[in-house]
């Protein structure tokens, strides 16, 4: 539920901006409050999920989730609506990292990766279908506030339910809460996650450069220095901080954060895969979801592949599997993918490689570097990592494929004398105009031409895509590699 959420009402935005009569480029902070709120929570919900009791924190998780999504689905204006997604975030965000925690201090170590696997299969394949769920709402009921009222039965089912099934953990420390660190976590993640989604996909190094962009980022990374000294302090004088400075020095810990960024880049790549199916093999919008399924089912199933191997291998191994399925899927995209058999074994091991890596062998390796009693804000700090992923390469993503679109009006006016409106990346326009061309050859001849510089910017994005995965499997040679030397 808190998973799907961003992916179902990216399908939405258009129709919620002009509900509320606001501009597309205000009407994306629908998206952008959700994704900060995320970033903000996960490690403070994860810091307060160990000291007050795992069940205790979700279920108030999941009833501010509801809230917020009665309020979304009720909001009178789009400020209120954007104050009711943070709500959600804040509710959607400890979802995932409570559960998680819950198996590595509650299951023996030999069950665990089976269960994050099934616990990450459905996170997984969250992100892949939210889009097309999303769709179907939409059709089905004509309204976008059904996409959020959804939430409601599902989240008393799981508050009862939550009160009924799950034990309470026992409560941790007694220690005074470390309000300094957490102030100084919060505001460093929001300078640097609004610095991030303020980025501009088709100028990101000039976008780098500009004052209020760099000046977010520079405070963030401060307050994070700031951050770091003070939880060693507090540490040394007996205290809980919101973030062990014991754990941060730990080089396993430390590689399972890289290893957490990557993933986000991972994840990335998959979410532009729609895009692809549309623009390059030309799949029109209406079919595009039955090309993605098998994606998303392979994504599930590698969760649950990812669980078992973790098990059996450990999770150093699965690690290196994950990255070496993923540079061959990956790698096939561009390479292969011309017709719908091969389009589809390069989607089976993209998604099986995403969903192996998202599913136990990072939280197990959380598991391993934590101390009893902190693995809610160890995972909460591996979730942060990730987000911020998420939301880097997708900028960086998007920049490839808008520079692709940069090229299309040059190369049509020089090779056919024709002009196109290609302006600002949108593909939307750029076939209106092929369309209104009288010739029928010409007309096909410029599409085929703009397919192909498409296609020089998706493949760059696959490649770089190919070469996170790559650095996957150096990453987990590595923690193997220390696994040995302790033993």
């Amino acid at each position: 539920m808190s998973g799907l959420d961003n992916g179902i009402i990216s399908t939405a935005l258009t129709t919620i901006n002009d509900s509320f009569n606001v501009s597309p480029s205000w009407g994306t902070w629908s998206v952008t409050i959700y994704t900060l709120g995320v970033a903000i929570s996960v490690p403070v919900i994860g810091k307060l999920s160990d000291r007050f009791g795992r069940r205790r924190l979700f279920i108030m998780e999941i009833a501010l989730f509801g809230i917020g999504s009665l309020m979304v689905a009720l909001s009178p204006n789009f400020v209120f609506l954007l104050i009711a997604r943070f709500v959600q975030a804040i509710g959607g965000g400890g979802i995932f990292i409570i559960g998680s925690s819950h198996i590595l201090s509650t299951l023996p170590k030999e069950k665990q990766g089976k269960a994050l696997g099934m616990l990450g299969g459905m996170h997984g394949l969250s992100a892949v279908i939210g889009p097309n769920l999303g769709a179907v709402i939409l059709s089905v009921t004509g309204s976008w506030h059904w996409m959020f009222l959804i939430n409601i039965p599902i989240a008393i089912f799981l508050i009862i339910f939550g009160f009924v099934k799950i034990g309470e953990s026992k409560p941790g420390s007694e220690k005074p809460l470390d309000f300094m660190g957490t102030i100084l976590l919060s505001f460093g993640i929001l300078a640097v996650m609004y610095g991030i989604t303020r980025l501009d996909s088709s100028a990101f190094l000039e976008s780098l450069m500009e004052l209020d962009i760099t000046l977010f980022l520079i405070a963030g990374i401060i307050l994070f220095v700031f951050l770091i000294i003070h939880e060693r302090r507090v540490e040394e004088q007996g205290g809980d901080p919101i973030l062990a400075f014991s754990l941060l020095r730990k080089r396993r810990f430390q590689m399972t954060l890289v290893l957490g960024l990557l993933s986000g880049g991972f994840l990335a790549g998959i979410i532009f895969i729609p895009s692809y199916v549309q623009q390059v093999m030309q799949v029109p919008v209406e079919q595009a979801g039955y090309w993605l399924t098998p994606l998303a089912l392979a994504s599930g199933i590698g969760a649950g592949a990812g669980g078992f191997l973790t098990d059996k291998y450990g999770a150093a191994r699965t690690v290196i599997i994950s990255g070496f399925i993923g540079v061959f899927g990956f790698s096939l995209f561009p390479l292969l993918s011309d017709g719908f058999l091969s389009f589809l074994i390069a989607s089976i091991l993209a998604g099986t490689g995403l969903g192996i890596l998202l599913g136990a062998p990072l939280n197990v390796l959380v598991g391993e570097s934590a101390e009893k009693g902190e693995q809610g804000s160890a995972l909460g700090t591996l979730s942060l990592i990730r987000q911020i992923g998420l939301t880097l390469f997708p900028v960086i993503y998007a920049g490839f494929i808008t520079g692709s679109f940069s090229k299309i009006e040059p190369a049509i006016e020089n090779d056919f004398d024709h002009s196109l409106n290609a302006s600002e990346g949108n593909y939307g326009n750029l076939i209106d105009s092929i369309n209104q061309i009288d010739n029928s050859q010409l007309q096909l001849d410029i599409l085929n031409a703009v397919i192909e510089i498409l296609k020089t910017g998706f493949a760059t994005m696959f490649t770089t895509a190919a070469s996170l995965s790559l650095l996957v499997i150096i990453c987990g040679l590595y923690v193997k590699r220390m696994n040995k030397l302790e033993l």
